[in-house]
């Protein structure tokens, strides 16, 4: 059975590119007869808003969608911790204090998230009493692992390949799991079975197979698709105000109808929503 699921974190509200990936996720389900799921992702710190939720699971009600509600990622730091810890005994973690310009200055190299980390405190002993953050030693875990593939349903097959991330963090200084770290555990404890989002974090899936192989955690298949662009080619994102669902919800907009231009969107954009296009 197919389980897939749709994932926000509240810092912000849904634009236009959330409904996208929600109702792709949903129809995938629906179409095989298997459950779509939606779950908050709110350990972003002070950066995640409670009352966002109850707005995004009316979002979403407003485009037609239904789906089985799993628990928040805020309850669920113990099963972090733990994975840690066994990360930590296997030998594949190290700790890290550089900051974003103190990378920067040092990368070589630019990846898919940035300048890719040159391993600086992986040569270097760290102050136990410093703030830092956990990276995974990419070498030290695949050692182990063997070569590994993940296959994406529109992609195909694809090798692991972690040459251009660096070493990626699994535990931020402020937060008890990165997005790599947490994603891969709660989707495997939902029971995922087709993992579905954008092609922007089309680089991320090697990762998380890489912590799948570690951890003995089952394997999905991925389905990422194609991005929303603003009137300037940028995929829509709440840093630069894309436009949000509520917005037109609020206005008393067809939330079916909406929802359906989005099924039907043909590539290159042609549907206008202000600043943004399907």
């Amino acid at each position: 059975m197919i389980v897939t699921r749709f994932a926000p974190s509240p810092n912000g509200p849904l634009h236009w590119g959330h409904a996208y990936s929600a109702i792709i996720a949903h129809d995938l389900a629906r179409e095989a007869g298997g459950k779509f799921l939606l779950r908050i992702e709110d350990i972003d710190g002070p950066r995640s808003r409670p009352e966002l939720a109850d707005e995004f699971r009316r979002d979403l009600e407003w485009l037609g969608l239904e789906w089985e509600e799993v628990p928040a990622q805020g309850t669920r730091l113990a099963s972090y911790e733990a994975a840690l810890e066994r990360l930590d005994a296997m030998g594949v973690l190290y700790a890290c204090t550089c900051t974003r310009a103190e990378i920067a200055a040092a990368a070589s190299e630019t990846g898919p998230e940035g300048p890719v980390y040159p391993g600086t405190c992986k040569h270097r002993g760290v102050s136990a009493d410093a703030p830092a953050a956990l990276r995974l030693d990419v070498e030290r875990a695949l050692a182990p692992t063997g070569p590994l593939t993940w296959t994406d349903a529109i992609a195909g097959e694809q090798a692991v390949d972690l040459s251009r991330l660096g070493d990626p963090v699994l535990r931020r200084k402020d937060l008890p799991a990165s997005y790599h770290l947490a994603v891969t555990l709660d989707d495997a404890a939902d029971g995922v079975t087709l993992v579905t989002r954008g092609l922007d974090l089309f680089h991320a899936s090697p990762v998380h197979r890489t912590l799948q192989a570690l951890l003995g955690l089952p394997v999905p298949q991925w389905h990422h698709h194609a991005l929303l662009l603003d009137e300037e080619g940028r995929k829509l994102a709440k840093r630069r105000g894309s436009p949000a669902i509520a917005d037109y919800r609020m206005a008393g907009e067809d939330g079916l109808g909406w929802a359906d231009k989005l099924r039907t969107a043909q590539w290159p954009c042609g549907i206008s929503l202000g600043k943004a296009h399907i």
